[in-house]
């Protein structure tokens, strides 16, 4: 993959992570793609277990599928008073069925935040965790993975980013990551760092092709 044939599908539809991916590989000389350009297409089925197996599975589904290179993730919220969860389950924690992102954005918030009442502030600890996979129709090319830890709040604050960002307090930033630009988000973020472990290695990878 050289030149003008460098491209890279993001295995999401959801325009916030697309956004945050972007951002970030805007110093590449690489066309960024949405998967929702390729509709229809048959959907991966998110099944395992771990943060790491479902990127994985995503990333060569939809790789083999459009013959392109497709960089997928798995990313959620583990909170330690809930025994990880929400985890894998973070996308669809309140198990509503609607293709309306920020109608499902509010359950899952409804549903974590009656999970926590009662719960004291030394006790909402928690992490946002995200595994990247970046796999050709072939193989897997690369993975990598990046953690932030945070406090989960009682009450929403901001209104930038998505999910569970309004709730998820940064002790070392002083604010939510939903009063949080991109610029400062993606410092800090399990997704930012994943994602610059990725830069790390991508021009090698983009050298050799596939």
């Amino acid at each position: 993959m050289t030149g003008e044939d460098r491209e890279i599908v993001v295995a999401t539809t959801n325009p916030g992570k697309l956004a945050e991916i972007s951002k970030l590989l805007d110093e590449f000389a690489v066309q960024i793609r949405s998967l929702a350009e390729f509709f229809p297409v048959e959907e991966a089925v998110e099944d395992k277990d771990t943060f790491a197996d479902n990127a994985r599975k995503k990333a060569q589904h939809y790789s083999s599928l459009l013959g392109r290179w497709v960089l997928a993730d798995d990313s959620g919220l583990e909170v330690e008073a809930l025994g990880g969860q929400p985890g894998v389950y973070s996308a669809r924690f309140s198990q509503i069925e609607t293709v309306d992102r920020k109608q499902q954005d509010r359950a899952n918030n409804e549903k974590l935040m009656k999970l926590l009442e009662g719960v004291p502030a030394e006790k909402r600890g928690g992490r946002f965790c995200c595994h990247l996979c970046l796999a050709s129709p072939t193989e897997v090319l690369l993975e990598v993975e990046g953690h932030v830890d945070g406090v989960i709040t009682e009450a929403p604050a901001g209104e930038l980013g998505f999910g569970y960002d309004p709730y998820f307090y940064v002790p070392t930033r002083g604010k939510t990551a939903a009063q949080m630009d991109y610029q400062e988000k993606n410092s800090v973020s399990h997704r930012g760092r994943a994602l610059r472990k990725l830069l790390e290695k991508l021009p090698e990878i983009l050298g050799n092709g596939s």
